[in-house]
């Protein structure tokens, strides 16, 4: 199991950015399939990026272009930086942390999230 806090969350402007950090512990970090999911009020959660031990990268259609998954081996830390940030984009964003080399976007393949930081883009 893998222990994950984020951190970075907090009120921005629309066109704004934000950077979102996540610190595990717990296992061999650089093994790990990190991933960024998110829920807003009333909606199911939905995923946002992930990344792959080898740095390979995938991204949801609506954050492309506009936010990066990022990792940091030495630190065990993974962050989400937020440009061009839109008032849809306002939610809970999670930190997950799957053991499988090659997780997907689904959800259910990642084994441990964190608490979760709030996000919140005004008009």
């Amino acid at each position: 199991q893998v222990q994950l806090v984020e951190s970075g969350g907090g009120l921005v402007q629309a066109g704004g950015s934000l950077r979102l950090s996540c610190a595990a512990s717990g296992r061999t970090f650089s093994s790990l399939t990190m991933g960024w999911f998110r829920q807003a009020p009333g909606k199911e959660r939905e995923f946002v990026a992930r990344i792959w031990s080898g740095d390979s990268t995938y991204y949801s259609d609506s954050v492309k272009g506009r936010f990066t998954i990022s990792r940091d081996n030495a630190k065990n830390t993974v962050d989400l930086q937020m440009n061009s940030l839109k008032p849809e984009d306002t939610a809970v964003y999670y930190c997950a942390a799957s053991s499988r080399f090659f997780a997907t976007r689904n959800q259910y393949e990642y084994d441990s999230w964190g608490q979760g930081t709030q996000v919140t883009v005004s008009s």
